[in-house]
């Protein structure tokens, strides 16, 4: 079994734009109690951008080729020279143990794909851990507390038959299993979701940490949000419940999975 330490995971954060929240996220990364590498990827350069990578003397990769989320996100990845990696997104903040203990659930693990931890809210600078569509996302993840489920490829496929419950930047890869540039510009919305059903697929372990170890924050100008606001979702929902139930039953599951877009709402 492979043994993974702090020198083998890298933050790929994902910058864009000028965001008033990016440096909050590098100073939670830099907070780690274990510490790793971090690198700054944007497919927008700007000098805000430059100067904070500056700062905290940070490598800072520009991305001229594919653009898209899913091209933003495989830029990212690629830059990472380490077997595990952790997409962090510019407005989210991790929590002081999340290396550490990343690190160590993987080190129990037999042939990991992914790890991940549960995750909080952030609105208005406040902390949420409780809301309906966070109670939702635990009860779906429940079964993967047991860790003799996380090799079941019938019990993570159940898990995200009803949903996305996994947060992309809670979410750490082990490069070795995911393989090389794995998401595409195929989806808006989905395109994690998406991720995590074709990993789901595949032999090893979807290693769960139910403790809230990162901090996803809801705002008006997020890119999730705008995405709900336009329903652009509305379709790549129905597509992604169709690879786990008969058409007729996606489209039950995928109306009343619309109910839940509304917690992200400001």
């Amino acid at each position: 079994m492979v043994k993974y330490d702090a020198p083998q995971h890298t933050y790929v954060l994902c910058a864009y734009k000028q965001s008033e929240f990016l440096e909050d996220c590098i100073k939670s990364l830099l907070a780690q109690t274990v510490k790793s590498n971090i690198l700054i990827a944007t497919s927008t350069p700007c000098e805000h951008i430059s100067n904070i990578a500056q700062k905290y003397n940070l490598p800072l990769y520009i991305n001229d080729g594919i653009k898209g989320i899913g091209g933003d996100w495989n830029f990212a990845y690629s830059k990472a020279q380490t077997p595990l990696i952790t997409i962090a997104h510019q407005d989210d903040i991790y929590e002081p143990t999340y290396t550490e203990e990343m690190l160590e659930f993987l080190n129990k693990a037999k042939n990991p794909i992914l790890y991940f931890s549960f995750y909080a809210e952030l609105r208005n600078g406040e902390k949420v851990y409780k809301n309906k569509l966070l109670k939702i996302k635990k009860l779906l993840l429940s079964p993967l507390k047991i860790k003799a489920f996380w090799g079941s490829r019938f019990i993570r496929r159940r898990v995200l038959s009803l949903g996305c419950p996994i947060c992309c930047p809670a979410v750490s890869f082990v490069k070795e299993r995911v393989g090389e540039n794995p998401f595409t510009n195929d989806y808006l919305s989905d395109i994690d979701w998406q991720q995590w059903e074709i990993q789901s697929r595949k032999k090893g372990s979807f290693v769960y940490n139910p403790k809230p170890l990162m901090c996803h924050r809801i705002h008006g100008e997020s890119a999730t949000t705008e995405i709900i606001g336009d329903s652009k979702r509305t379709k790549e929902d129905f597509d992604m419940f169709k690879k786990f139930w008969p058409e007729w039953i996606a489209k039950i599951i995928a109306k009343a999975y619309q109910s839940s877009e509304k917690s992200n709402d400001i």
